[in-house]
């Protein structure tokens, strides 16, 4: 299957994979130590991408979450997040034919740029996939304007057409690939 054949949730599916394998590899002594993320340390941005497919699923249902909050950082955060990863996906399979495609790209390019400041912040060395990025660069285009981008989003950082996918997506979102 090509990768503009691929569906949305499977394109989700691998993004929630490879952040589930950033999260198994933080080492605890890089907890306090700074992200890309605005003020957040890598402990505080561990809780929030760990929260966040459950904040999605809530979203999905009507709800409002709380993104400001500062949920505490579970023991096993690395299952915690694997648990709310497969609810999340178990909630769109389930949803067949009415399932929001705009939606999980949202949580696809969530879960990339969060995946990729993590990955920075605790020097990792791995490649991330570039179908992820590539449907969360799509998304993001289309749908963050400057007028929405608020704190989570600084101004888009120039970079080359031709950088890397990855490079390409989080320079939108405002973080410095360099």
């Amino acid at each position: 299957m090509t990768e503009a054949a691929r569906s949305p949730l499977d394109v989700l599916s691998d993004a929630l994979d490879q952040t589930e394998a950033v999260l198994a590899a933080i080492p605890p002594d890089t907890l306090a130590d700074r992200t890309p993320c605005g003020d957040w340390d890598v402990s505080r941005l561990v809780s929030h991408v760990v929260a966040a497919p459950r904040n999605f699923i809530l979203m999905a249902s009507g709800g409002k979450p709380d993104w400001s909050a500062e949920p505490p950082l579970p023991d096993d955060w690395t299952a915690e997040f694997r648990a709310g990863a497969d609810d999340l996906l178990d909630m769109w399979r389930t949803a067949g034919e009415s399932a929001s495609s705009q939606s999980m790209d949202w949580q696809t390019a969530e879960m990339a740029v969060h995946t990729w400041d993590l990955v920075r912040a605790t020097s990792q060395s791995r490649d991330l996939g570039p179908a992820v990025a590539q449907r969360g660069l799509d998304f993001m285009s289309a749908a963050l304007t400057p007028e929405i981008r608020g704190p989570a989003f600084g101004p888009e950082v120039p970079v080359s057409a031709d950088a890397p996918v990855y490079d390409r997506l989080v320079a939108f979102a405002g973080r410095d690939p360099r």
